[in-house]
């Protein structure tokens, strides 16, 4: 039903012209307004480390998904491994290598609080903001990293049919189509689908099958509507389906620093089924803005992993996973743009999830069958005063109180092999409350030349939560981490604007972090790690010598160290490096853009390099990725309704490790994508 109303509205031819949006609003390009968060002071007196890409950068840098914003972003990392099922994000040495993201994710006010729903299909996207460090006073729950928020357009001020189709090595196939129609003054109807297939880029020996092979669809629906010029409300709904061989892991030789052929008997798979729907009504007067948002979302996934690696039949591990979570969020902010701007709000969400994980162990003939049933509920109160002081100086104090209350219902059982004989383990029931108070300190001073310079004090919070794998009864469970954030910042422009520049100074004083590794045949379990500090600088730079001509570049500086962690009596890794934390990330990107072109009407060349390392993959510190780039170009030729697209990724074909990880086998890590290019050709009306 999904695809037909997708076909369906891309049926309607829109109407062209833009009507700039009442609310909060930020230019991306010419012809566009995108409506963007609505906890933004109305006269930004609250600084706060953000990095924006709007989508023609997206489309001119082909970027495809989230992932492919490492580095892009400074001190932005989002590792390429496994599968879907595996997502994490790191935002200044802060993040979560398994489940309970450090990053809280949003496309359109919708809150995606499981990782495995955040690596989305990019195209189409109007814009997305990468918030930098802790985001508790207004968003609280997991987001002690930071903050990431996607835009979609609106068909009341963006007016386009697109349709797409690409090829690129590996047998990368890209088709998608979107439709963006203002229907009449008041109503407007959005939808895009998109698919995506590849091969996969490396193969398993053993089985003589692609390791990586991805199928994926989705689709996305919009109805905005504008009963009064106060008023807008906003439906929309996604969908996704996807379907992965995964895990191209292979030995790895720490002293040769070369990877033996992937080889495993067993074929491993990722699928996952994403339903997520958000009603979202904003109302807004000359005096005050009322926002309320209300989300769904409905994820279904299976994994089937062959644990030990190796053509031996040791052990696989099947697990699937359910998740309904439902929230809703109120929040009022005042409006005016006098010296007072105040934010307060209230949060409330249930979420219910239903993991289940049965290990085969072959060579002992059984198996462990486990289920779970993980119900959490939460609420959240919170508020945030910004005050002109004097001129250009400004204060904002924020406050948020988190409740949240968790339960698991345990089940293990243990079936025999060969028999199908049961016998029941153990079950229990567990219970943990969480509340946390989380401040925020602001002082900032804007010029009359639009220079402003900040510094901010800012608590940061993730709540405990249950394993739902374990060896012994004390790793349960984990308790909560909290951090304290100081930064300095500035942002600043130069000759007459065509130079602006953005740097800051952060210390991270991190305790009780949640620290992953991994058990053998057991999985990845999460403890808590005694005392732990990131510090590191960022610097963004955009120049505009010419209007055809743009140069950006951006870099971050992250030295992230356990403090105190004593794991066992023989495991002290006090004074290590993180694990899955660049030192460096650096990107420079230059975009050309030619006018009448001779018969054609444009044509834009683009060049980038990404950088990023040195990158430590486990607490020992013992395997590492120096630091390494790669080169990725495009270009862009249109003429009338139709626009030619070559694009290349790591045309240098750099050889780099994308992850390692430790066993009692050994050690084994997963190559970095290799060089890929394609084409494509896209007709827009």
């Amino acid at each position: 039903m999904l695809n037909t109303l997708l076909l369906a509205s891309l049926a309607i031819s829109g109407v062209a012209g833009v009507t700039p949006d009442s609310v909060v609003n930020k230019d991306v390009s010419l012809n566009e307004v995108v409506v963007t968060d609505f906890k933004q002071n109305k006269r930004n007196l609250t600084s706060i480390a953000v990095s924006t890409i709007n989508s023609q950068q997206l489309l001119n840098q082909q970027i495809v998904n989230l992932k492919e914003l490492t580095a892009v972003m400074p001190n932005f990392y989002m590792p390429n491994y496994g599968s879907y099922a595996n997502t994490p994000i790191f935002i200044r040495g802060i993040g979560a290598k398994t489940k309970g993201s450090a990053v809280g994710f949003y496309v359109d006010g919708v809150p995606h609080f499981e990782s495995s729903a955040f690596n989305i299909d990019l195209s189409d996207i109007a814009a997305v903001d990468v918030f930098r460090g802790p985001q508790g006073t207004l968003y609280g729950r997991n987001t002690i990293a930071g903050v990431i928020n996607v835009y979609t357009h609106n068909p009341l001020d963006y007016q386009k049919t697109r349709i797409k189709v690409g090829y690129g090595r590996y047998n990368d196939v890209v088709a998608q189509a979107s439709n963006y129609s203002k229907l009449t003054d008041k109503l407007g109807l959005s939808s895009a689908i998109s698919y995506h297939h590849n091969d996969g880029m490396f193969t398993n020996q053993f089985l003589n099958v692609k390791a990586d092979k991805v199928n994926e669809v989705e689709g996305r629906l919009g109805l905005y509507w504008r009963p009064t010029t106060n008023w807008l409300i906003h439906l929309n709904s996604t969908l996704t389906h996807s379907k992965q061989n995964g895990y191209p892991y292979a030995p790895y030789d720490l002293t040769k620093d070369a990877l033996s052929p992937i080889s495993y008997n067993r074929n491993s798979t990722y699928k996952r089924l994403i339903s997520t729907t958000g009603l979202n009504a904003r109302y807004e007067n000359s005096r005050i803005s009322f926002n309320s948002q209300t989300s769904y979302q409905f994820i279904k996934s299976h994994q089937g992993i062959d644990q030990d690696f190796t053509p031996k039949d040791l052990f696989y591990a099947d697990n699937s996973y359910h998740q309904n979570m439902l929230s809703q969020e109120l929040t009022l902010k005042s409006n005016d743009k006098g010296r007072y701007q105040w934010i307060i709000g209230m949060f409330g969400m249930l979420l219910h999830s239903n993991p289940f994980i049965e290990t085969s162990y072959y060579t002992k003939d059984f198996s462990t069958p486990t289920s779970y049933k993980n119900p959490t509920a939460g609420y959240a109160i919170y508020h945030q005063s910004s005050y002109n002081i004097w001129r250009g100086l400004s204060a904002t104090v924020g406050l948020r109180f988190d409740y949240e209350h968790a339960k698991i219902d345990y089940n293990q059982d243990k079936v025999t092999l060969t028999t199908g004989a049961n016998a029941h383990v153990k079950d229990f029931i567990s219970i943990a409350n969480f509340r946390q108070f989380t401040p925020k300190f602001t002082l900032q001073y804007l010029t009359n030349r639009d220079n402003l310079y900040y510094a901010s004090v800012t608590r940061g919070y993730k709540p405990g939560g249950f394993n739902t794998i374990f060896k012994t009864d004390a790793e349960r469970a984990y308790d909560p981490e909290y951090s304290w954030n100081y930064e300095v910042g500035a942002r600043l422009k130069f000759l007459n604007g065509r130079l602006t520049a953005e740097a800051d100074l952060f210390y991270i004083d991190w305790r009780h972090m949640q620290t992953t590794y991994t058990v053998p045949a057991v999985g990845n379990l999460i403890a808590n790690a005694g005392h732990t500090d990131s510090k590191g600088f960022e610097l963004s730079l955009a120049y505009h010598p010419i209007k055809s001509l743009q140069f950006s570049m951006n870099y971050g500086y992250t030295h992230a160290r356990y403090l105190e962690y004593k794991k066992s009596a023989a495991e002290d890794f006090s004074g290590n490096r993180l694990p899955m934390v660049p030192n460096h990330t650096l990107s420079i990107d230059g975009t050309y853009t030619i006018l009448q072109a001779g018969w054609f009407d444009k044509i834009v060349v683009n060049a980038g390099f990404t950088g990023l390392g040195r990158i430590y993959w486990a607490d020992d510190n013992v395997v590492r990725q120096n630091f390494y780039g790669t080169l990725n170009a495009k270009v862009s030729i249109t003429k009338g309704i139709f626009t030619w697209d070559f694009w290349g990724k790591n045309l240098t074909g750099t050889d780099y490790i994308a992850y390692s990880f430790k066993m009692s086998t050994g050690n084994y890590a997963q190559k970095g994508k290799p060089l890929t290019f394609g084409t494509s050709l896209s007709v827009t009306f």
